[in-house]
């Protein structure tokens, strides 16, 4: 009887009203379509010693699968195989265990053949990019059937407390990243970044801010500053500029008009004023500057303080802006803000973790420090504290 191939179309197998079942190419090729309507390909053949029916994968037939020219090329070589007397699933095995490929590479090309193409901005793929490469650097090189529940909890683990929402977004990009490595056979066992009956039983569910920095969420910052630009006080000038420039609360009391250069659009704080005792140059926004133009024309004080306190020749208090932000949002601290920062920075831009850490005055390593007094991360910070000014503008 003459083999009959070919049966499938590409319009049958992109089909959307395709009823669940089997469907045949010929050839041994068949089209696997689920309940919920996942596809794949199957390569049915009979073991040759035992008779018993063998199934081998050939890939997701789905969007942005294996196409079914490639499943045919792939059915055709699997059908080589037997004629040859080899074993194609046997084959198969024998050289994934030889060539595993790397979580890192997989990844990759993952992006690029599945996320670039469901995104709808380059940020959101950006995102995805920034959050593997910056948080997930240990798995970058791990065979992809090598990756364990332990090597994703030392991922999320060193951020699940300070970044939940980071934390959480990364859990789910590796999943479907090693979901996906499981359809093409490459891994097999259950998905070690799986959250409901895995990892849920093994990270804390919900998230406890230290006491001290309590913050507000940052979806609900333009509407806090909305509201805090029509308050006329000191205080308030203070504590927008602050925000601004994720600024300490000491940094900006003790901020003196000498460390404002108009022309280069800085604020120089010296390293007497810092926590880590080096100077810190902080590129304003237009806003922030308007802020402080706007109090050069008001403050008739004989000072040398940008935010004066209500004694002649002294700083804003230290309280004041706590005072303030907490009549306007109960429970909540100035330092909070710099956490919003950090969570708005790392969830919705594509700015790399040291551009972030130095906009927060934070110690980073020896080489990107040294980046930093070059100047090569001044610009980078001025373009993420204007698009942070314009966030927060709503």
């Amino acid at each position: 009887m003459t083999r009959v191939f070919d049966r499938l179309s590409p319009t049958t197998v992109k089909a959307k009203d395709l009823a669940p079942g089997r469907y045949p190419d010929g050839g041994n090729l068949y089209l696997n379509v689920g309940r919920e309507g996942q596809r794949r390909w199957t390569f049915l053949y009979k073991d040759r010693a035992t008779r018993r029916p063998r199934e081998m994968g050939l890939g997701s037939a789905g969007k942005a699968g294996v196409s079914l020219a490639d499943a045919r090329r792939k059915a055709a070589a699997a059908r080589a195989l037997l004629a040859d007397g080899i074993d194609p699933l046997t084959d198969k095995r024998s050289r994934r265990a030889a060539v595993s490929e790397p979580f890192g590479t997989y990844a990759d090309r993952y992006i690029k053949n599945v996320v670039e193409k469901e995104a709808k901005n380059g940020k959101h793929v950006g995102q995805w990019r920034m959050t593997l490469e910056e948080y997930a650097k240990t798995l970058r090189s791990k065979p992809l059937d090598q990756i364990s529940t332990e090597d994703v909890l030392a991922c999320l683990r060193p951020i699940w407390d300070s970044k939940r929402e980071t934390a959480s977004r990364l859990r789910g990009r590796i999943a479907r990243i090693l979901d996906a490595a499981k359809v093409d056979k490459l891994r097999s066992g259950d998905n070690p970044a799986a959250w409901a009956g895995h990892l849920d039983n093994l990270l804390p569910k919900n998230r406890e801010k230290a006491a001290n920095h309590k913050a507000i969420p940052y979806p609900k910052l333009p509407a806090f500053m909305a509201d805090l630009r029509k308050r006329n006080s000191i205080s308030a000038s203070a504590l927008e500029f602050t925000v601004l420039c994720v600024a300490r609360t000491g940094e900006t009391i003790g901020a003196r008009w000498q460390e404002y250069d108009p022309d280069r659009k800085l604020w120089v704080v010296p390293s007497s004023r810092m926590k880590e005792k080096k100077e810190h140059r902080v590129p304003l926004s237009d806003r922030a500057i308007e802020i402080l133009e706007s109090l050069r024309t008001v403050n008739t004080k004989s000072t040398d303080f940008l935010f004066p306190g209500s004694k002649r020749g002294k700083p804003l208090s230290n309280m004041a802006m706590l005072e303030l932000v907490r009549g306007m949002y109960e429970g909540v601290t100035v330092h909070g803000f710099r956490s919003g920062f950090s969570d708005w920075c790392g969830e919705t831009t594509s700015y790399d973790a040291e551009t972030r850490e130095f906009c927060l005055a934070h110690v980073v390593g020896d080489k990107a420090e040294a980046a930093y007094r070059r100047g090569d991360a001044l610009e980078k910070r001025r373009a993420a504290l204007r698009d942070w000014a314009e966030y927060l503008s709503g």
